[in-house]
């Protein structure tokens, strides 16, 4: 049974030493018998203060103001109390004055939540998702020092427009567009809602936060253009081991760091007697199972006493993610073909080109790219749409003519 309390508060002034006419106010708890005084950390004139009614005199602005804080802060101790009540505490005048400063272990802050995901998070995401996320405690970091003239913040105190002033900070750095932008935010949102299921605050003030997105067209290859780089003769050995890697994921789907591991061990033989990968994505831990195409056999074929891939015990002699995109810059530039090529256009040329302009069942598709939900895969579908309104669009054309 909890035991009967007492709980006051009440406010005094005390005189500045030098300046005996200005005095400090001050709020005094008072819980069972037990003292403890909080400056508010406002001087007022030593004779405009009324003692009895613990407020300052007349009715100029500063009076009002000062009132306004001396109710503010009765609120807000009583408030205080009654939150400490709830949570079956046991209540010390040191508590509540702590809990006022913010500066009780109730409350955390954002450092804390950083360090908590880094060490907790760490374990489960992914090397790349994980270096994204110290990216954005960065600039959230690099935030407060300029915004706010501090290394932290307590995490009650991040609020809706904390948020929008954060939007704003990046908005204003050089080099980082919209959807570069969005993801920090959608990071910094995430984290917010691992405080709010840690209990560590009330209220995610994030919520409310839209991401804003800019759609953006997705590249990949038409049936026309991945035959002039599949067939193109390149004499330079680096370009075309590259774009060799690169059409072999054009017949797989894979993305760059699950072509980068493979090895023997990911290769058996499947239900129809034939060559499968059976792998696993290394974004999503998603088990896939590729039934080798006879464009993906040929560059297993002819790379398979590489040197570097023996020493690496992969299948295939894969560069860095940054080095292949460079060189297939390169393939297309030289091949006069003009799309931003990277390695993940491969990707999307698997879904789109090879598979489903070919028929293959979106179903299926979305099992080979192992997605875990059909919608992912249907912005494929999309393109593909579009692709075959242009093709009758031109047919129209021709016809007219």
């Amino acid at each position: 049974m909890r035991t009967t309390q007492t709980f006051s508060i009440s406010f005094f002034t005390r005189k500045k030493k030098n300046q005996p006419e200005s005095a400090i106010l001050y709020a005094r708890i008072t819980i069972n018998g037990k003292k403890l005084e909080i400056s508010l950390k406002r001087i007022i004139p030593i004779d405009k203060w009324n003692q009895a009614s613990s407020k300052m005199i007349g009715n100029s602005p500063e009076s009002f103001q000062i009132n306004k804080k001396i109710n503010e802060t009765r609120s807000q101790l009583f408030k205080i109390h009654d939150a400490l009540q709830i949570e079956d505490k046991v209540i010390t005048v040191d508590l509540v004055k702590s809990r006022f400063l913010g500066t009780d272990q109730q409350n955390k802050t954002l450092y804390q939540l950083i360090e908590y995901h880094e060490t907790n998070m760490g374990k489960v995401l992914k090397y790349g998702t994980m270096k994204n996320y110290t990216t954005t405690s960065t600039y959230l970091k690099d935030y407060l020092k300029l915004q706010h003239r501090t290394s932290d913040i307590y995490l009650k105190h991040i609020d809706y427009q904390f948020t929008l002033d954060f939007e704003n900070y990046l908005r204003n750095l050089d080099g980082l567009r919209n959807n570069g932008l969005m993801k920090h935010m959608e990071r910094f949102k995430k984290l917010m809602r691992l405080a709010e299921n840690l209990d560590w605050i009330e209220k995610n003030p994030t919520k409310r936060f839209k991401l804003r997105f800019n759609r953006v067209d997705m590249v990949y290859l038409s049936k026309g253009e991945l035959g002039k780089i599949k067939n193109h003769e390149i004499k330079n050995p680096t370009l075309r081991l590259n774009r060799d890697i690169f059409i072999f994921a054009c017949y797989t789907g894979l993305a760059y760091a699950d072509v980068k591991a493979l090895n023997k061990n990911h290769l058996h033989f499947g239900i129809d007697g034939k060559q499968w990968i059976y792998t696993r994505r290394s974004k999503t831990n998603t088990t896939v199972r590729i039934p080798l195409l006879e464009e993906a056999e040929k560059i297993l074929d002819r790379y398979k006493d590489h040197p570097k891939a023996d020493q690496n015990n992969t299948l295939l002699p894969v560069y860095s993610n940054q080095k292949i995109n460079q060189y297939l810059k390169e393939v297309a530039k030289e091949i006069k073909i003009k799309k931003n090529l990277s390695f993940h256009a491969a990707r999307h040329t698997f879904a789109t080109t090879v598979t489903l302009a070919n028929g293959v069942p979106i179903e299926t598709v979305s099992k080979l790219l192992g997605h875990n939900k059909i919608s992912t895969t249907q912005i494929y579908a999309r393109v593909i749409d579009s692709k075959i309104s242009s093709d009758i669009d031109n047919l129209r054309v021709k016809l007219n003519n």
